[in-house]
C-alpha cells in the first residue's frame, strides 16, 4: 500500500476528537460528528452485508441531503467507491451510467422509487437498493430503509472491512457528457486531499501523521453550504474538504435553487463558505440582496467559491456592497484536474489576483 491519506480515517479522527461538534445540518435536522460517524458505520455494514467487495462502486441517486455525505462516509469506511448520478438523467442514461460504473448498489431518494423499480431489470448488477425517505413514495419491499441501515451500527460498532483501507481507494466523478457520453474520472483519495490542500499555507505532510494533523486541525472547522448539487464536483469537493477540516456541512431543503432560502440559511446557521457555479447562482443572490438590502445579515460569510463557470466582475462588486469581507474565488479546473488555476477578488483588491499551476 502506498503512503498517503484516506478520507475515512481522517473523518473518523475528527469524530473521535470532536464528537459533540456539528457535522451536518438540513432544516431542523442536525447531526453531531459522533452521530455522523455512527450512522455511516450502519451504511457501511449494510453495504458489506449485501455482498459489496473491495472497491465496488455504489451510486448516489440523491438530492442534496445529510444522507449524501453520510452514506459517502460509510462507503469510504468499507473501502467502497461513491459514484455520482445526475438526478435529471433519463432511464437510458441511468442504465448506461450504472452499468458503465459497475455499480453494485444504489442509494436513492424516495421520489425516485418508481424509476428505480423500472431500472432494476436494466441494471442486474445492482444487488442492493437503499431507500431514503423524503415524504414521497413508500419504501418498496425490494429496498432497504436508510434509517434501518443507519441504525444497524448500534450492533456492529465502527466498521472497517477485512481488506482494510488505502490512500489508493477511489472516488469516481462522472463528467456531464458534454463531449459525448459521461466518463468516470477516477480519483485517488490521497490525490483529492493533496489537491484541495495545495493552496493552504501549511499543507499536510505527504506521509500521514496524526500529530501533524491534530496540530493543523486543532478545533471544529467552518460551516460550509454547497449551493451547487453534491452530485456536481463543485459541491462535492468543497463539502468533502470542509469535513477534512472538521467543519460542518449545511444543505438546503429545497430541490430548486432559491436565493431567499440560501440567504435565510446563511443567516440562521452563520455559514462561513458557500460553493456556487458562476453567475447562474451569483446573480439571483445579488438580485435578492439588492431588493431587500436590510433583510439579511450575511456577515458570517467569508468565502464564495465558484467553479465551472466564471462570474462577472460587476456581480462580484455588487456582492461586496453587501459584505465587504467576502473573498470570492474563481476556481479553474475540470473533473480530471481540480485547482488548475484560481482568481481571487476581495474589497481590497483593485483587480483580481490570479494564480495558476
Amino acid at each position: 500500500m502506498t503512503a498517503g491519506w484516506n478520507l475515512a480515517d481522517i473523518w473518523e479522527r475528527n469524530a473521535d476528537r470532536f464528537p459533540d461538534a456539528i457535522a451536518q445540518v438540513q432544516g431542523d435536522r442536525t447531526y453531531t460528528w459522533a452521530e455522523f460517524d455512527r450512522r455511516a458505520d450502519g451504511i457501511a455494514h449494510t453495504l458489506l452485508h449485501g455482498g459489496a467487495q473491495q472497491q465496488d462502486k455504489v451510486a448516489h441517486y440523491l438530492y442534496n441531503s445529510p444522507e449524501y455525505l453520510e452514506s459517502m462516509f460509510g462507503m469510504y469506511k468499507a473501502a467502497l467507491v461513491p459514484v455520482n448520478t445526475n438526478y435529471r438523467y433519463t432511464d437510458d442514461e441511468l442504465a448506461y451510467l450504472w452499468d458503465n460504473s459497475d455499480a453494485v448498489a444504489v442509494v436513492f431518494h424516495g421520489t425516485f422509487t418508481s424509476r428505480c423499480a423500472h431500472m432494476r431489470d436494466l441494471v442486474p448488477g445492482v444487488r442492493t437498493w437503499i431507500w431514503v425517505d423524503d415524504g414521497t413514495e413508500p419504501c418498496p419491499d425490494w429496498a432497504i430503509d436508510y434509517e434501518v441501515a443507519a441504525a444497524s451500527a448500534v450492533e456492529v460498532g465502527r466498521v472497517s472491512a477485512h481488506w482494510g483501507r488505502s490512500p489508493d481507494d477511489q472516488y469516481i466523478l462522472y463528467t456531464g457528457g458534454t463531449t459525448g457520453m459521461p466518463k468516470g474520472v477516477m480519483w485517488r483519495q490521497d490525490d483529492i486531499i493533496g489537491s484541495l490542500d495545495a493552496p493552504s499555507k501549511h499543507p499536510l505532510p505527504a506521509a500521514p501523521g496524526w500529530a501533524e494533523f491534530d496540530g493543523r486541525i486543532s478545533k471544529p472547522g467552518p460551516r460550509n453550504l454547497p449551493a451547487a448539487p453534491l452530485m456536481h464536483g463543485t459541491g462535492a469537493f468543497n463539502a468533502m474538504w470542509n469535513l477534512v477540516l472538521a467543519g460542518s456541512v449545511v444543505t438546503l431543503s429545497g430541490r430548486h435553487f432559491d436565493p431567499v432560502e440560501l440567504l435565510d440559511t446563511i443567516q440562521h446557521h452563520k455559514v462561513n463558505s458557500i460553493s456556487i457555479v458562476g453567475d447562474a447562482f451569483a446573480k439571483p443572490i445579488l438580485k435578492a440582496l439588492d431588493a431587500e438590502p436590510d433583510r439579511w445579515d450575511i456577515s458570517s460569510l467569508r468565502v464564495m467559491v465558484s467553479s465551472g463557470v466564471i462570474w462577472a466582475a460587476e456581480t462580484k462588486a455588487g456582492l461586496l456592497r453587501h459584505n465587504n469581507r467576502l473573498i470570492m474565488i474563481d476556481s479553474l479546473g475540470s473533473s480530471e484536474a481540480i485547482g488548475m488555476a484560481s482568481n481571487t477578488t476581495t474589497a481590497e483588491s483593485s483587480s483580481s489576483g490570479s494564480t495558476a499551476k
